[in-house]
């Protein structure tokens, strides 16, 4: 990452969402206090809730997508914000945003270009998950991924990542929805870009 060496690096918390007013407010004051330096970018998709008027009010910058789907949301973030680092949540509280200088120190200390959170190796994602095909799915394109690409994700949909300026500003995201974060580790190890 080149950034000068007396300036600290901008970072972005990029936090798509849809109807999450009852968490969104936690979520910013979370990140705030993670990570103090950084601007919280919420990204309204059309709620039909207050989402939008509770994370102006905890202090993040709030924009609208009008385009449905997190896909869309994703690729307007990548394009609308600059920064040095993005760190990319949701807005339901799913995250642990304590761990996000974690995800931050690989890319700071130019050893990777995208950091990948980790939900699945503990054991608790797979009994908190309710969705029949959603684990199935997840170990599925993991599998095909090592495969073809010799990469070995621990968690390939997982929503909690960090990205660097090049790898953001090059990406052209195509999905319009929640295969955003396949799509994601796809274009990281076809194109190898560094995976932490």
């Amino acid at each position: 990452m080149l950034v000068p060496e007396n300036q600290s690096p901008t970072v972005a918390v990029l936090l798509p969402c849809y109807n999450e007013e009852v968490t969104i407010g936690k979520v910013v004051r979370d990140f705030k206090a993670s990570l103090p330096q950084a601007d919280i970018y919420v990204y309204d998709n059309n709620s039909t809730d207050r989402t939008a008027d509770i994370a102006a009010s905890e202090g993040a910058i709030v924009r609208k997508e009008p385009r449905q789907g997190k896909g869309n949301v994703i690729r307007a973030m990548f394009e609308d914000i600059d920064a040095d680092v993005y760190v990319m949540a949701d807005g339901d509280d799913t995250y642990p945003a304590e761990a996000a200088g974690d995800l931050i120190a690989p890319l700071a200390a130019d050893e990777a270009d995208m950091t990948v959170g980790d939900r699945i190796s503990n054991g608790a994602y797979g009994k908190e998950n309710e969705r029949p095909f959603h684990n199935f799915g997840n170990n599925l394109v993991r599998r095909l991924i090592k495969v073809i690409y010799g990469y070995a994700f621990e968690d390939v949909m997982t929503g909690y990542r960090a990205f660097t300026r090049a790898f953001v500003k090059t990406m052209p995201v195509m999905s319009g929805g929640f295969q955003i974060e396949t799509e994601i580790s796809i274009w990281a190890v076809d194109r190898r870009w560094r995976v932490a």
